[in-house]
């Protein structure tokens, strides 16, 4: 898979990327765990990866909109 070498550090860019690692756990597998749908699954992978690529701000109003979006479907 994709490597990127950044400052002679050989990063994994597709399997098991560092900013989506926590306490031994894998985002992923906290979705599939809970078998969140989409929309979910994409607002827990943005919460938990917040600020661990330096976009906290960025990666938190991400998880808001994913979570409005599934918030769209429970209105009426």
């Amino acid at each position: 898979m994709e490597k990127i070498n950044y400052q002679g550090v050989i990063k994994e860019e597709v399997n098991h990327p560092d900013h989506y690692q926590g306490n031994g756990i894998e985002v992923i597998d906290i979705i599939d765990s809970f078998d969140l749908n989409f929309n979910l699954g994409n607002s827990i992978k943005y919460i938990l990866r917040a600020d661990k690529k330096g976009f906290k701000k960025k990666d938190l109003n991400k998880a808001v909109w994913y979570l409005n979006r599934e918030l769209e479907k429970w209105k009426g």
